[in-house]
């Protein structure tokens, strides 16, 4: 329990809290409309559909304000460095952004279908009552029109319809209907194209629908000043108590006045206004960035279709394992995709490494292969840089780094910005050791990497710290043929794969075994583990951070953090 609490403990508080809230909001407003006097009347056309429709919007407004706010990323990074004086757990709950942020839809997603089967069965009511099928209160009630003397409570006013299609013609025709319909369609169409296999494969798809919330908010804001729901605003001359079963008197004694009611004023807008001129100012920002020179310095085209982009933006400062959103123009003027910058803050440009994954990066590659050689690349635009986890990985005296295929990038920002301060002797270099770990299925992904390794392996040895960096590489798909190579060529004193010292494992780390050595070889320490791969090998390191931390704060602790994009 204890390991828990160093890895998650703040993480659940946030959770417990915001739940917290939103149940706080469900069940004040069921009550507020299920026990209130003012909705007496329309609790008898409708019955408890009404609070069951009216406590879900009060959850969705919650959530509307802060559905926005974790994808503001300059504000997650102004936030960040604002944090920097304060602890290290404070600033990981901001690499937690997407996971809250989906957190935040699930909700908006579960509160939006109650609000609507809750809505539906009190059309389906509103139209009973309208055609006088249930008790002559309803009845009357339902026939309450504007006039000089009554207001309507029963917004269904038209019953020329056929009856069946009443319900679904009130939909298509009131204000509230339509712009309900279409939210919700938005946010089918949103919630469907954002799982994992669309995101992965479809990336646009899954891009272009997103941006439907700009429809949504729209219609949200525009949705309650339909005012279907109404409540009963002269309860003092028309107490309900003593009118309610003297229909035939409204009107005609002073003490039962025909009840008046009315809709309250939308408020939603008063949630939202906020995020969205946040939201707005991250979008100017972004076309400013959007319009700033990129220049650039230097394409490679790396083994397993891997392009490496060296580009040059006046201006341009970065942290390490930090990442940035790209944007050619001439693939699409309105994708932007994130990618983590390989370069170190010392060197004059900054670089990323991309895998042909998607339309977009394939057509990318495409456009580059066929560039006559020396020639600048397509117009390219940059909006950042961001902050990650991997910006912490100095603040540990020992830090663990995972990646997984690609997923090294952020590390190679790390590995380089290390090699710079050993050659400057920077003396505000606290971590004093790194175990780098590197998964890849094919040999050639390692080719690009192994140069930069080579230098680090060379400079450590040069300076008597062999032992400041651990690395070890696994290969985890292999061939008969590179069976064979290997077997020949095993006494070699270098690597078959990367020509480094340090031979390449066959298979999958034990982690086990790994964190078991970590621990033992930095007893006392802090250790940082760093993963940018996959969620699978995710639950695996965060289960072993957890089994292997002690809550005593004199021996090893395990502090696991994730690239999030």
């Amino acid at each position: 329990m204890g390991n828990m609490i160093i890895n998650h403990g703040l993480t659940a508080f946030i959770l417990v809290v915001w739940m917290s809230i939103n149940i706080f909001l469900f069940v004040w407003f069921y009550f507020f409309y299920d026990l209130g006097d003012q909705f007496y009347y329309t609790r008898h056309l409708l019955g408890s559909a009404l609070a069951w429709a009216r406590a879900p919007a009060a959850v969705l407004n919650f959530n509307t304000l802060l559905i926005l706010l974790p994808v503001c990323r300059n504000l997650l990074s102004l936030i960040r460095g604002s944090f920097m004086c304060c602890g290290r757990t404070m600033r990981k709950q901001l690499d937690k952004n997407i996971s809250f942020h989906k957190s935040v839809a699930y909700m908006i997603g579960l509160m939006t279908a109650v609000h609507t089967i809750a809505h539906l069965l009190n059309v389906e009511w509103y139209n009973n009552s309208r055609r006088g099928i249930y008790d002559p209160l309803s009845t009357a009630l339902s026939d309450l029109a504007d006039g000089s003397n009554t207001t309507y409570l029963n917004p269904i006013r038209n019953i020329d319809v056929n009856a069946q299609q009443n319900p679904t013609y009130f939909a298509l025709t009131s204000l509230a209907g339509i712009t309900g319909v279409i939210i919700t369609l938005c946010l089918i169409l949103i919630i469907t194209s954002s799982m994992e296999v669309i995101r992965r494969s479809y990336f646009e798809v899954f891009w272009y629908t997103h941006h439907l919330f700009v429809i949504f908010f729209i219609g949200l804001v525009i949705h309650g000043a339909g005012r279907i729901v109404r409540s009963q605003n002269n309860l003092v001359q028309h107490n309900y108590t003593l009118c309610k079963d003297r229909i035939e008197d409204w009107g005609k004694v002073a003490e039962c006045p025909y009840p008046q009611f009315a809709g309250g004023p939308p408020g939603t807008w008063m949630w939202v206004i906020g995020p969205m001129f946040l939201y707005l100012c991250e979008r100017i920002l972004r076309f400013i960035r959007y319009t700033q020179t990129v220049k650039y310095r230097k394409i490679v085209i790396r083994p397993s279709k891997v392009l490496e982009l060296q580009l040059v933006k006046a201006g341009f400062k970065m942290e390490v394992g930090q990442y940035v959103f790209l944007n050619c123009p001439a693939i699409s003027h309105l994708e932007w995709h994130p990618f983590t910058m390989t370069s170190a803050p010392e060197e004059e440009f900054f670089s990323v490494h991309m895998r042909s994954v998607g339309d977009w990066t394939q057509k990318l590659i495409s456009m580059v292969e066929e560039l006559p050689e020396g020639t600048q690349g397509p117009r390219m635009a940059v909006d950042g840089p961001f902050g990650t986890a991997s910006e912490d990985v100095f603040d540990y005296e020992v830090s663990m780094l995972v990646g997984a295929g690609i997923g090294v990038t952020p590390f190679a920002s790390i590995l380089k910005s290390i090699w710079y301060k050993f050659k400057d002797s920077d003396p505000k270099l606290r971590t004093r050791k790194i175990y780098f770990y590197w998964l890849c299925r094919e040999t050639h992904a390692f080719e690009w990497f192994a140069d930069l390794l080579q230098v680090l392996e060379k400079e450590m040895e040069e300076r008597g710290m062999g032992d400041f960096l651990t690395y070890k590489l696994y290969l985890t798909g292999w061939d008969q043929s590179h069976t064979d190579h290997v077997m020949v060529r095993f006494d070699e004193d270098t690597d078959v794969v990367t020509g480094l010292k340090q031979k390449t494992n066959y298979g999958r780390p034990n982690w086990e075994k790994e964190f078991e050595q970590v621990r033992k070889e930095n007893p006392s320490s802090t250790v940082g583990t760093f993963l940018c791969g996959p969620a699978v090998l995710a639950k695996v390191l965060e289960k072993k951070c957890a089994k292997y931390s002690d809550v005593d704060p004199r021996k090893t602790r395990f502090y696991f953090n994730k690239e999030n994009f």
